[in-house]
């Protein structure tokens, strides 16, 4: 009709809606893998803080007993049966953890805690189970040397290796390859537990070393695991040649396929037994 005016509105078409979908989605494609990398690069450096601290706390402890590395576990002589094993992290029992009665509480005054210093981001609270019937809390997921450190004073294993020295951390031979801590975990029942304790490639028993089936070593970054050596720098290390090849042993295949434990290289040295050989 004459006079009237018609307001014509602009819009996408859908031709162009698509395109502008596609271009996003590839951005998002692009971007997505960076920013993941970038999350689990600030959780690594996280991790390493932590077992820095922890480094720093054993030379404090060695400083302070003469030299001596600090104990995986000791129980007090005068109450035997009854108090709970104190640990490097503290004690657990049924009225739960105390980590206060750690030896590295002294020299590291943080709480057990999740997202803590005893605990690497990469294995948060609730991606294992706390080991030990009595334990509902939070210990620490990283493990302790004492398999080399400390072997009369390392439950498990004391029975076999207590005759071996309790090291003295001026006279450890080539620190920089020495693991003191590491992150660690134990695959248990079909499922991870958390563990304080680092075991070597080998298990000694008299008078031979046999394979360390359950080894606890744990690669969660990205494959890698990480540890604070004797000397103090804290290092990313893969397995090296360790994984076991097609038609090797199918349990140390399954614990890296399923869980990513198992331990840096097939033998103890350098970096778990440096003297295993003279054994």
């Amino acid at each position: 009709m004459v006079g009237m005016r018609y307001n014509k509105q602009c819009g996408f078409t859908l031709i162009e809606l698509l395109v502008v979908v596609s271009i996003t989605a590839i951005l998002m494609s692009i971007l997505l893998p960076s920013l993941s990398a970038a999350r689990a690069q600030a959780r690594r450096v996280v991790c390493g803080n932590n077992l820095r601290q922890l480094g720093h706390a054993f030379h404090m402890y060695a400083g302070e007993h003469r030299g001596r590395a600090m104990p995986l576990a000791y129980t007090d002589p005068d109450v035997v049966g009854v108090a709970p094993p104190i640990y490097w992290w503290g004690t657990s029992d049924t009225d739960g953890v105390d980590h206060t009665r750690g030896f590295v509480w002294p020299y590291l005054r943080s709480d057990l805690r999740a997202r803590g210093v005893y605990e690497c981001p990469d294995q948060p609270w609730g991606s294992y189970t706390p080991q030990g019937a009595t334990q509902q809390s939070v210990t620490s997921t990283y493990g302790y040397n004492g398999y080399f450190l400390c072997p009369p004073h390392t439950p498990g294993w004391s029975y076999q290796i207590g005759h071996r020295p309790w090291q003295n951390v001026d006279t450890l031979h080539d620190p920089a390859k020495l693991f003191v801590f590491t992150d660690t975990m134990l695959a248990w029942s079909g499922g991870l537990q958390n563990n304080a304790l680092l075991d070597p490639p080998r298990l000694y028993q008299r008078p031979l070393w046999r394979l360390n089936a359950s080894p606890t070593t744990c690669f969660r970054h990205r494959d890698r695991t990480q540890a604070v050596h004797a000397d103090g720098h804290v290092e990313l290390h893969g397995p090296g040649d360790n994984l076991p090849p097609p038609g090797g042993n199918p349990q140390l295949r399954a614990l890296w396929k399923e869980h990513r434990v198992a331990s840096v290289g097939k033998l103890n040295d350098p970096h778990y037994v440096p003297d295993w050989r003279t054994w």
